[in-house]
């Protein structure tokens, strides 16, 4: 569905949401579940919060979207989706991944990364490296 598909879903005369309202309102009610909800769960629990009623595939349309994005897990329910927000360590490490593959020169994106680290947070980066290398890989 596209992006004015998802501004007409309020119907005509409806002010527009600021861009990322829908999926800043569909992640607080999954994070409010604290469990895994199809997308019409999601879609009835927004409709309890707002005064219009979003289509089932708009709410389809942003729950993919966030999935894409990373910031959503999800697992088969029935036929359908059940999704769940990611954890906060998942999602920085997501973030940290796709600020590494963006930069053409890894060793200096790395390093730049390193050397702002605390003494703590390097010697755990030690630690876990070297952990690393004790498994067979």
């Amino acid at each position: 569905m596209a992006d004015e598909e998802l501004a007409r879903e309020a119907g005509p005369g409806a002010p527009r949401r600021p861009p990322g309202a829908l999926e800043a309102e569909v992640m607080d009610v999954l994070r409010a579940a604290g469990a895994s909800l199809s997308p019409g769960q999601v879609r009835e629990r927004l409709a309890a919060r707002q005064l219009e009623e979003l289509s089932y595939s708009t709410v389809v349309t942003i729950v993919s979207r966030l999935h894409a994005k990373g910031l959503l897990e999800r697992e088969r329910s029935g036929r359908a989706f059940a999704y769940r927000p990611v954890d906060d360590a998942s999602l920085a490490a997501s973030q940290m991944r796709q600020a590494l593959q963006a930069g053409t020169d890894h060793g200096a994106v790395l390093s730049r990364f390193v050397s702002g680290l605390s003494g703590r947070d390097a010697r755990l980066l030690r630690q876990l490296l070297g952990e690393d290398e004790d498994q067979p890989g």
